[in-house]
């Protein structure tokens, strides 16, 4: 396979303005790159959930904090409902799109994250696996650290060959 992988692995600090500051560099220098990142939410500086934020500047909500009273969210990690529909619409098109796009034309994609909100969605789990599989795509992405039950796709995407983990602090 030819497609590189570089993994992220925070540990919780920096890691969207890490991501934001790299896609930037590439931008400036006229790399073809397109992808996501999550960003906190916060009001009364208290985090109140995440966006998702694709790199051609569309927004929505990812999550958001929920009593578990109030809601029937079917989707839950903690005390934030994901917002699985909001997710799939900003991020399966800009994956596929990636997908589709032809093997002579080298490009990078940004997955910021694959974690436990965004692998409710076998949609982006799918796309994801093709998007590792294309051939003229590199992939800059972050997955969580581990702790507790393994996530199937980031054990099966640390395991990989082709894939590169850098330790950020």
């Amino acid at each position: 396979c030819s497609v590189l992988f570089f993994l992220l692995y925070f540990l919780g600090v920096g890691k969207t303005t890490l991501i934001q500051k790299v896609t930037q560099a590439l931008k400036s220098s006229g790399i073809p790159i397109d992808g996501f990142y999550t960003e906190e939410v916060r009001e009364g500086g208290r985090r109140t959930g995440f966006d998702v934020v694709t790199l051609s500047g569309n927004r929505g909500p990812l999550s958001r904090v929920s009593s578990n009273s109030t809601s029937r969210c079917e989707y839950r990690v903690g005390q934030y409902a994901v917002d699985l529909v909001s997710f799939e619409q900003l991020v399966l098109p800009m994956l596929r799109n990636v997908n589709h796009g032809g093997d002579t034309e080298k490009r990078i994609c940004v997955i910021d994250e694959i974690g436990k909100m965004e692998l409710f969605s076998q949609a982006f789990i799918q796309a994801v696996r093709q998007t590792l599989a294309g051939s003229g795509t590199v992939v800059l992405g972050t997955i969580p650290i581990p702790k507790g039950k393994p996530l199937d796709l980031v054990e099966e995407i640390r395991s990989r060959k082709d894939v590169k983990v850098f330790n950020v602090s």
